[in-house]
């Protein structure tokens, strides 16, 4: 069926993860996928019955406890106290969103059967997901070392029937949502607490909604400047495929495409300027926007084969006749990546703002700050204000959160990744990028209003037409930010497809 999604017939794409929450796809688990799971359980109760020696996290303690061997008959108390024990996730609730990523993530991690779970384990993170009961987890907890222990634990609290789930709109106890669907509380068995909580899907899901925003924000990006450049009166000869083409960096490439096709038909790049060259803030587009382009390129290549991978611990191979106790949930490849992101996305608000500098300082024609009558007015000189702050406090949070490193369970996890920080940041600094490239597009439409009647391209009139329908054009002073906030709206509601 067309809204039915197969967890376990392939790799996840952006794509399919994007359509999935934006149609509200349901999930159900594959044949083979169910079969995997089942062969892998099977293994690891025989091997349980036959082993000789501990096998750790199954028939001992965790981290640092790994040397106390746990009785038979308590390997189930082990795995719930494991779940109960580590559900300290503090801070902000996360984003429904991101909690539905997060299920689906490990819904498909624990499917490509080297978890070692019960068949019913996956299908109740399923029914969970398709019926909308969102556990509440909070923002803050994970060193993205053992995977994100306490946030995963947190998730996964309301499948053994404690905790708190959202559902309907509100909060309730888990238990009071299971009796009202009829499903008894999970009763897990040995290494299935454990394969729930280790696991990169914290750090993942944010990712993955960081990466898919960024991807779109990028092509924003890049028509705002564009208009930018048109009230600035700016050339065009930095955006010539040739230029490009002799330092053939990807997303140079890419940025140069888009300002011709952006920028094809308009009065005011084609009409002779008066100026040899531009700031670098217009002059340096491609190679900026394109640089960050090619980082999100790089991001995404590191997160698609994370999304795709096994990432609890240990791991099971039933073909082999092994369990192994590894390292698959350390998210230093995320911690990293994450941290690249948040600089390549920084940049694109700082160069922004040097765009708006540029346009409120009386060049080229244009009035101070944008506005006729200064002095009693003071127009657009605050906005760059606004942005400037923003851009500041982004730059706080390019802090490299993987370069920390603080030593955890007295010592037996002596090298953590901090990567659930540098996934959680991501988001700060995406909400600022969409608040500086709102004040840019207040900028650079008031411009292109102040070079009347000569018209920009049809593409960014078109824009421009549609960005004026919600916020007007300046002719005396005005309170200002409900202004931004309606551009802000403009900006993550308009696609600007191009």
């Amino acid at each position: 069926m067309k809204n039915i999604f197969q967890i376990g017939t392939g790799q996840l794409t952006f794509e399919t993860l994007e359509r999935i929450i934006n149609e509200n796809l349901k999930l159900e688990l594959a044949t083979e996928a169910k079969e995997r799971i089942e062969k892998a359980r099977l293994f690891l109760d025989k091997k349980i019955e036959t082993a000789n020696e501990p096998l750790y996290g199954i028939t001992t303690g965790f981290g640092s406890l790994c040397n106390k061997n746990i009785s038979a008959h308590d390997l189930n108390i082990l795995q719930e106290n494991l779940i109960k024990s580590h559900a300290c996730s503090v801070g902000e609730e996360i984003k429904p969103v991101i909690i539905k990523l997060m299920m689906l993530l490990k819904a498909h991690a624990l499917s490509l059967g080297h978890s070692g779970v019960q068949l019913v384990t996956v299908q109740r993170i399923i029914d969970f997901f398709n019926n909308d009961i969102l556990p509440i987890v909070y923002d803050r907890g994970s060193l993205g070392a053992s995977g994100d222990l306490a946030p995963l634990a947190n998730l996964f609290l309301p499948l053994i029937g404690v905790g708190d789930v959202n559902y309907k709109g509100q909060k309730r106890e888990a238990m009071s949502v299971l009796d009202e669907f009829g499903w008894a509380p999970i009763k897990l068995k040995s290494k299935e607490g454990l394969a729930l909580l280790n696991g990169t899907q914290f750090m993942s899901a944010n990712g993955v909604f960081a990466i898919l925003k960024a991807q779109r924000f990028s092509k924003k990006a890049d028509l705002i400047a564009a208009m930018s450049l048109e009230a600035f009166d700016g050339c065009l000869a930095p955006f010539m495929d040739c230029i490009q083409q002799i330092r053939p960096h990807h997303g140079q490439i890419e940025t140069g495409n888009n300002f011709r096709t952006l920028l094809e038909g308009s009065e005011l790049i084609n009409r002779p300027k008066a100026h040899i060259q531009d700031p670098y803030s217009f002059r340096c587009i491609p190679q900026v926007h394109g640089a960050t382009k090619d980082a999100i390129s790089y991001v995404a290549s590191v997160l698609l084969t994370e999304i795709n991978s096994v990432t609890d611990n240990p791991t099971i191979f039933p073909d082999e006749d092994l369990i192994i106790s590894g390292g698959n949930f350390h998210g230093q490849p995320l911690a990293l990546a994450f941290d690249y992101l948040a600089i390549a996305l920084s940049e694109l608000g700082n160069i922004s703002e040097r765009r708006v500098a540029q346009l409120i300082m009386g060049l080229r024609g244009l009035p101070e700050f944008l506005i006729t009558n200064g002095g009693l007015n003071s127009g657009f000189m605050i906005p760059q204000y606004t942005s400037a702050s923003m851009v500041s406090q982004n730059k706080m949070y390019c802090y490299a959160a993987s370069s920390d490193s603080i030593v955890s369970s007295n010592g037996q996890e002596d090298h953590v990744s901090m990567g659930a920080n540098s996934a959680v940041k991501l988001f700060k600094i995406m909400d600022n990028l969409e608040h500086i490239y709102a004040i840019e597009l207040m900028n650079a439409a008031q411009g292109i209003d102040l070079r009347r009647p000569a018209k920009t391209s049809p593409i960014l009139e078109k824009i421009h037409a549609d960005f004026r329908k919600e916020v007007p054009f300046i002719k005396e002073d005005i309170v200002l930010y409900p202004e931004i906030l309606k551009s802000v709206a403009f900006i993550r509601r308009n696609p600007m497809d191009y």
